[in-house]
């Protein structure tokens, strides 16, 4: 990696890390370490692990839509491989605001293993569909059938919901046009570089536009082959329903776990889903913060006394920073190593 990219990495780093503190200090404020570790230490280890496997799930589904995507438009592509892209783009998505950081780097380690840009990009922006897709579908479902539950439980983050759902449909929309529009990208990218000569960061160069319409003529041939074979994009999208489905369902694996059976499996399934569309898009690294208030005000009625706050942490920690965790290691196994000799041993 660059220098420059290594100096984001840790910028972000810290700013996630201030973060974390942060929300730390709040949500424990006033609360006993003790009495809420013994309230997660009720949760039997069949549950955890349950919890653990789905988390672990989440993420790799990503890699097999990769590997999947890769396969049939005939790149070069090792499931292993495609499993670590995922678990890199889901640490540095998790340090940047609005997961912004995750397919850069996805797509670098994609080209230094030998898949050409133009594909890497597509395919990466077909995952990127797929996943708001499957958010906006459930958030536009759950306020046509199940409204009046879910302005109950969300109370005074109702409107926090429908601006997620809002953002998350104009990135829809943006995505579909950039991906199905090559004009569109051409013509971002010329004016891009009219405005980065005119500050004089770049040097007026045609060969730079040649690239990008190379690049485009590549990249007009993947998007054409994915609209003739529609059956990659609807498994695609089941897929990322079936990856989406199980991190809401690890809420409710947890909710058994410590002792409840009140409230239905649905119920629980939705409200977290709810958590995930409101706060989805927000400008902080890993939504830290409103995601852990707006679990505290939602999830009130659902878990009782300390279990509360154990059950946030069992979530976050299994469903968020367990995965950070692991995409880290990850992606320092790949910068002192390489992916690319996975890739060799698994052709």
């Amino acid at each position: 990696m660059s220098k420059k990219m290594i100096h984001r990495l840790i910028l972000n780093s810290i700013f996630f890390i201030v973060i974390m503190l942060f929300t730390f200090d709040i949500v424990f404020q006033g609360q006993s370490f003790r009495e809420i570790v013994n309230a997660i230490r009720q949760m039997p280890c069949q549950y955890t692990f349950t919890a653990i496997f789905l988390a672990l799930l989440f993420v790799s589904a990503e890699g097999v839509m990769i590997w999947y995507l890769l396969k049939g438009i005939g790149e070069q592509a090792a499931l292993p491989c495609c499993i670590a892209y995922s678990f890199i783009g889901f640490f540095f998505s998790g340090i940047t605001p609005s997961a912004t950081g995750g397919q850069p780097v996805q797509m670098y380690y994609m080209k230094r293993n030998g898949n050409s840009l133009s594909a890497s990009s597509v395919v990466l922006m077909t995952i990127a569909i797929s996943y708001k897709l499957v958010l906006v579908l459930i958030g536009i479902g759950m306020w046509i059938f199940w409204n009046i539950p879910l302005k109950r439980y969300l109370r005074g983050y109702y409107w926090l919901y429908f601006l997620g759902l809002f953002l998350n449909i104009v990135v829809v929309i943006i995505l579909i046009l950039v991906m199905f529009s090559s004009k569109l990208i051409r013509g971002c990218f010329c004016k891009l570089e009219n405005v980065l000569v005119h500050l004089r960061l770049w040097k007026k160069d045609n060969s730079r536009i040649e690239k990008i319409d190379k690049f485009l003529s590549n990249y007009r041939n993947v998007v054409y082959f994915l609209k003739n074979h529609k059956k990659m994009i609807i498994t695609t999208i089941v897929g990322t329903f079936i990856q989406r489905l199980s991190i809401f369902v690890l809420t409710y694996i947890v909710y058994c776990g410590l002792g409840f059976r009140t409230a239905g499996m649905a119920d629980v399934i939705l409200l977290q889903a709810a958590i995930y569309v409101a706060v989805d898009m927000l400008p902080i690294p890993g939504a830290q913060g409103v995601t852990e208030a707006m679990y505290k005000n939602v999830f009130r009625n659902i878990f009782s006394g300390k279990t509360l706050l154990a059950s946030m942490c069992i979530i976050r920690g299994i469903g968020f920073y367990f995965l950070l965790l692991i995409g880290f290691v990850v992606f320092c196994i790949a910068g002192r190593t390489s992916i690319k000799k996975c890739h060799e041993r698994n052709l």
